[in-house]
């Protein structure tokens, strides 16, 4: 029987075997083209479904090892602002690029990766299921302000609040599915994200006239916010963003 970890295709040249137990996700066969999309979508849904830094393991990849660095680069250029993730790599034979060039922490072998991820201090992480209701807002403001005083950034909690109510009632207003919202602090800086079921992207076009009604949440979220951005998964997305304590006092002037 399958392993549930296992993502499988009949053509496909590479399979995705993630422990459950662990942080580690194994890579195996050869890496095609025609395989980077599913790998990649498989290693953001693990990334997205607990919270922590994975290790990718290569040792049981036969070829395509530079096809594989630039997909696990992509991975982390896309998780690099997300709440807590982050990804290490395994790579025995040495056929991903230089970890300088594509930006990965790159290990010979399991043993070092997870010596290095124990290593790595854990973000305080906070995560929690909502659903598209009314209240869900006002139940993630409560979760924030408690995150941003236990972290001892209490001056991120009021625009860490306008932020997550925008992207809570986005979900409400917009796509109306369970969401996820997740955030961290890493630091002086606090990282949000919420997680919904549906991969209608948000549209931000800039400040919105004064004379119309509404179409000012990402135009918040954009104010408050130092980066943030959506990252599409195969069954939703992740919309995030990141708040630093050294802007809150601008923006609190502003």
């Amino acid at each position: 029987m399958p392993n549930p970890g296992t993502v499988r295709h009949p053509r496909a040249g590479c399979q995705v075997v993630a422990d459950d137990s662990s942080a580690l996700v194994r890579l195996a066969g050869t890496v095609e083209p025609d395989d980077v999309d599913r790998v990649r979508d498989a290693l953001l849904t693990r990334l997205v479904d607990r919270p922590g830094p994975i290790v990718v393991d290569l040792a049981g990849l036969r070829a395509g090892g530079a096809t594989a660095g630039q997909l696990l680069a992509g991975v982390r250029r896309a998780v690099r602002d997300w709440p807590a993730a982050d990804l290490l790599v395994v790579d025995p034979s040495g056929m991903v690029a230089d970890g300088d060039a594509t930006g990965l922490a790159v290990y010979p072998s399991e043993a070092e990766a997870m010596a290095a991820l124990a290593r790595t201090p854990m973000a305080a992480v906070l995560t929690e299921e909502l659903t598209p209701t009314v209240g869900a807002a006002r139940w993630a403001r409560e979760l924030v302000t408690d995150g941003c005083a236990r972290w001892g950034v209490p001056e991120l909690a009021e625009p860490a609040c306008i932020a997550v109510t925008e992207l809570v009632n986005n979900v409400v207003a917009h796509v109306s599915t369970p969401m996820t919202l997740r955030l961290a602090a890493q630091g002086d800086t606090v990282h949000l994200a919420v997680r919904d079921r549906s991969r209608r992207q948000p549209r931000y076009v800039g400040p919105a006239p004064l004379t119309s009604a509404g179409g000012r949440g990402l135009l918040l979220i954009d104010t408050v916010a130092r980066r943030w951005g959506s990252t599409l998964l195969p069954d939703g997305k992740v919309i995030w963003c990141v708040l630093h304590t050294e802007d809150e006092s601008h923006w609190h002037h502003d």
